[in-house]
């Protein structure tokens, strides 16, 4: 068996010369391993290979996914293994830009505060305290699935492994449809250092930075620093810019040896995010120039005090002890804890109307304690225990100008569902919804009062809502692999989950009441069901509570036939859950709420793979097909004036996923990584009823993406090295909302990116040039959103062509 513990054997005596394999994964499939030597009181840089030739034969890579190490041909499930070395040259520093590499995942990121990430069509983007994530995502083993706090930057790392499909066994109770794997470096032997940075257009500048040291014989310590940043790309004529980014981090670690084959990893980590605000940018309401250009100039109201401030603290614990030959002990401890607060304009223009804030805050606990048996025969798996206990919570501010809002009431109100007799009665008495702006294209208030009535409006109205979440949950779980004989494995595993879940809701009343919440309350049910003192949300009278608890079982059940030694095959099904969600919906008569508990969300997966190398190694594959069956969709939707939480019904997701790669020489070489996702609400949910959004898209499923890359290097003298690495990535039609609404689709569009650059002094040095999106693309990272709801929807544009200079070096 290998040792999962190397740096434990490489450090009887620091001043050995050592050996050790870097793993470089250049086409987005399967890394090589290159073979260097160095002294521990003087290392030399990992690109010292013997030739810089042989740094793009297709070798295979090392993950983890099953809690022990093997190479990626050998793990029978769909998994996509990424090297600190691909995303360096490929200038990925963030999942979502890594996420248009991998096959059957798509992540949108509005801002680090609001992220969307989608495996096989299965969405994970709410951010209440009260619901669990679809995708699991893990940071050296502890759950950071949290929408809120789950984006960290990726940089000193050792690797990113992506896995698709139902992952409940492997990583918990989060990975319904997936789970992304985030391994760090952390202190190892020997002295070694680095640094890389770049330098764009929009004053950008990225600059990361790490140390290595040994402390003693048998302690070492690690230190990492990141800092990114760039002026907004949109300009707000109201102050400031928008879409922007303002990052820094740092990282610590110490490992100890403890013994033979034995050692712990403490691990601290600590971002701080402050970028300028989102562009939810009105394609409705023009700017004051007259533009409803959504990639023009925004003009959003509350200038530069729209954004984020966001920090994000990590303690992680691993141990890794060697109980015998046969039997390793594993404990992950995990603290963890975020608080973030972001502002937006959610009608995306001047007009004083739709300002929002989510103030999110949670802190967690893990523990996990897992035992792995391997004797080199027949059977190799593991068994252990978790606990993970989160309390966190999410306020929601609201506030606007009435003199705005009313305006804009009375232009919804025709499509409204529930509005009184009285109250319409009292909208056609005021004829025509004047408009928001006026003809020099400047906020429009003609009423400071409700017409007849003379209810004075507020012109700073200020509501909220806080929705509390605590779970904690007990797991069991056992894993293994029988090896039938020399060709044919059976792999299987349970995961059995106690889960304790308390949720509460509370609205903060208006103060003073609102004018059109007074005057509704005189009429009937108004927006959202509201009848005062308040514009959208309901008054709880007090602090509602909800809670549940559940017992479920996930497994997985795989198949694999070695054809030979260079080619697996296998046949899987699994089973996937996402918790049951509480939720508080408006009730029909709108003067309360109903208490709702969803049933959880299941998803069976079915899926054919098969995988391996050929022409002498020189060629990767790894292909896919599956079929999954989703019940239970949780959704969120207006239904009768009313903003409700729902059982949205079944979905069905066939699909098939490809990543090729092939060394042409030994000094060029290129990658393909394909998919294809028919995700679909299906025509009928489980009670044989018509389902609302039959044969619709799910969101953020592309029917087809597609990443191609090549990597050509020529060598020049005196150890020099001469490299390009164009890549191009493509997403057919994206569908940003369940009911497939035409006006909020992006469609298919592809970006080009390029680094260029030399090497010095046998790969120590790095000189380059960057670009991205040099086509100068537009497109959209997501179109409806909150505006949407008041006939406002909104629009954020992506990233414009960037470009830039880059250097790097290692000691």
């Amino acid at each position: 068996m290998s040792n999962p513990n190397p740096r434990a054997d490489a450090t009887a005596s620091p001043r050995n010369w050592l050996s050790w394999s870097i793993r470089c994964l250049l086409l987005g499939l399967a890394p090589m391993a290159v073979q260097a030597q160095q002294a521990g009181d003087a290392p030399a840089p990992a690109d010292s290979a013997p030739s810089v030739a042989n740094a793009i034969n297709l070798n295979r890579v090392t993950v983890t996914a099953q809690k022990r190490e093997q190479q990626v041909v050998d793990v029978p499930i769909s998994i996509s293994a990424y090297s600190d070395d691909f995303m360096r040259r490929f200038g990925i520093s963030d999942v979502e830009t890594l996420s248009r590499y991998v096959p059957g995942v798509q992540v949108q990121v509005q801002s680090p505060n609001n992220p969307g990430i989608a495996v096989r069509g299965i969405t994970t983007d709410d951010g209440a305290a009260t619901a669990a994530s679809r995708v699991s995502i893990f940071q050296d083993g502890v759950d950071i699935s949290r929408s809120r706090g789950s984006m960290v930057s990726l940089f000193d790392m050792d690797r990113v492994e992506v896995l698709r499909g139902p992952q409940g066994t492997l990583f918990g109770r989060g990975a319904e449809s997936g789970a992304i794997s985030l391994i760090q470096n952390k202190a190892q032997a020997g002295n070694s250092g680095g640094f890389q940075s770049e330098f764009g257009n929009f004053s950008s500048r990225k600059l990361t930075g790490w140390i290595n040291t040994p402390i003693s014989d048998n302690v070492f310590a690690r230190v990492a620093v990141h800092n990114a940043y760039h002026d907004g790309y949109v300009e707000n004529l109201n102050g400031g810019r928008l879409n922007g980014e303002d990052t820094k981090a740092i990282r610590a670690s110490l490992h100890f040896n403890v013994g033979s084959g034995s050692g712990i990893d403490l691990i601290a980590n600590y971002q701080r995010d402050a970028p300028p605000g989102t562009d939810f940018h009105s394609g409705i309401v023009p700017n004051r120039y007259g533009s409803t250009d959504v990639y023009g100039a925004a003009d959003l109201d509350h200038g530069d005090q729209l954004g984020l401030r966001r920090k994000v603290y990590g303690l992680t614990a691993i141990g890794d002890f060697a109980l015998s030959d046969s039997w390793r002990l594993s404990s992950t401890t995990g603290l963890r804890k975020f608080n973030s607060l972001e502002k937006f304009d959610a009608d995306g223009s001047q007009v004083n109307m739709l300002n929002f804030a989510e103030h999110s805050k949670s802190h967690q606990l893990s523990q996990e304690l897992r035992l792995n048996y391997d004797a080199g025969g027949s059977f190799t798996g593991f068994f252990g225990a978790n606990y993970f206990y989160e309390n966190g919570s999410e306020a929601v501010p609201f506030s606007t100008d009435e003199r705005s809002l009313l305006l804009q009431l009375l232009a919804l109100a025709p499509t409204l569902d529930g509005l009184s007799d009285s109250t319409r009665q009292l909208i056609a008495l005021l004829g025509p919804a004047p408009p928001l702006l006026d003809a020099n294209y400047q906020p429009n208030q003609p009423y400071s009062a409700i017409p007849l009535l003379g209810v004075p409006l507020n012109t700073n109205e200020q509501e909220a809502y806080t929705n509390y979440g605590r779970t904690r949950s007990y797991e069991a779980f056992a894993d293994g692999t029988w090896r039938i004989n020399d060709r044919f494995d059976i792999t299987g595993g349970l995961r059995v989950s106690r889960e304790e879940q308390a949720g509460a809701y509370q609205v903060t009343n208006a103060s003073p009441a609102s004018g059109i919440g007074t005057t509704l309350a005189l009429f009937g049910a108004g927006f959202n069901g509201v009848t005062g003192p308040n514009n959208l949300f309901v008054p709880t009278n007090g602090r509602l509570h909800n809670e549940h608890d559940s017992t479920s079982v996930v497994g997985r059940l795989i198949g694999s036939f070695h054809i030979n030694e260079d080619t697996n095959s296998y046949l899987s099904v699994s089973r996937g859950r996402r918790p049951n969600v509480l939720a508080f919906n408006v009730n029909e008569a709108g003067t309360g709420y109903d208490k709702v508990v969803l049933p959880a969300e299941t998803i069976l997966s079915y899926e054919v793979g098969l995988k391996g190398e050929g022409d002498g190694g020189r060629f990767a594959y790894d292909l896919s097909a599956f079929y999954y069956d989703y019940n239970n969709f949780q959704s969120t939707a207006f239904q009768g004036g009313r903003l409700l939480t729902l059982n949205a019904g079944r979905a069905s997701v066939p699909g098939f996923e490809a990543s090729l790669q092939q060394a042409f020489s030994d000094r060029f070489s290129g990658f393909f990584n394909y998919s294809y996702l028919h995700a679909r609400f299906a025509d009928k949910d489980n009670q044989g009823r018509q389902q609302g959004y039959a044969g619709n898209h799910l969101r953020l499923a592309p029917d087809h993406t597609v990443a191609i890359g090549v990597q050509w290097n020529q060598p020049l003298a005196e150890g020099r090295n001469l490299y390009v690495r164009p890549s191009y990535t493509w997403r057919s039609k994206i569908y940003f909302e369940d009911n497939n609404n035409p006006a909020y689709v992006q469609p298919a569009y592809g970006l080009l990116n390029l680094r260029a650059g030399v090497t010095f002094d046998k790969g120590r040095w790095d000189l380059s040039v960057w670009g991205a999106n040099l086509l100068g693309k537009k497109y959209l990272v997501d179109a409806g959103n909150v505006g949407e709801n008041f006939n406002l929807a909104t629009y954020i544009p992506g990233a414009p062509r960037t470009f830039g200079i880059g250097i790097s070096g290692k000691f």
